[in-house]
């Protein structure tokens, strides 16, 4: 406080980011959600509309990062969650969006020098809290988030076993911060083979969030 009573220059700045960076992740989260509901409404095809619109809200929100840090990391999970929650509004198959969802945050942040499997791992518990949120099918979801980041590695030429231990794992970590039933449910989804690929369940992934 100044002897004048009113906020300091410091605490006042702080409340000027803090103000910022809630309404750019409203913003990044409305962005996604009502983009991918126009896109589904105008094209039909799920997959498509969740990879174009991921991507693109992505790259707007990344424009200029040389890497993914802590704002990175966020607009990934706003993106994810906006795009859950306008596929849930419509009733949309949220196996496709999930799926989507994986290959557009690959090729949104491919040119931001991202660590690949950490993004995948981060995306797919990012979409799992989301489903939770609308109260969606995790086991659905994380089956597509699987077959989303074994497409998006193969895209990029990088190993699909790693891509999909990736994302089962960082399914898995979200699951189980849901609850054991949600856990168990998600562990089952992803056990097997996914779009001709074993899935292996490694250590645990570790959420940023």
């Amino acid at each position: 406080m100044t002897r004048g009573g009113g906020l300091d220059r410091e605490a006042a700045t702080s409340i000027g980011k803090g103000g910022i960076m809630s309404k750019q992740k409203t913003n990044i989260f409305e962005s996604a959600k009502n983009g991918l509901v126009s896109t589904i409404e105008g094209s039909g095809d799920v997959v498509s509309a969740a990879v174009d619109t991921v991507s693109g809200t992505l790259a707007t929100a990344l424009k200029g990062a040389g890497r993914i840090g802590t704002e990175g990391t966020q607009a990934i999970t706003d993106v994810a969650r906006g795009v859950i929650s306008g596929a849930s509004e419509i009733g949309s198959d949220l196996g496709g969006v999930a799926k989507g969802t994986v290959i557009g945050v690959l090729r949104g942040t491919k040119e931001a020098g991202a660590e690949v499997m950490d993004t995948i791992g981060h995306t797919s518990s990012s979409v799992i809290k989301g489903t939770a949120e609308v109260g969606g099918d995790l086991g659905t979801a994380a089956k597509g988030l699987v077959q989303g980041a074994i497409h998006g590695a193969k895209d990029m030429g990088l190993s699909a076993e790693a891509a999909a231990a990736a994302a089962a794992g960082g399914a898995l970590v979200a699951a189980g911060k849901v609850g054991a039933k949600a856990a168990e449910k998600v562990r089952n989804a992803v056990t097997g083979t996914i779009d001709g690929v074993k899935v292996v369940l490694r250590e645990p992934f570790e959420d940023r969030d």
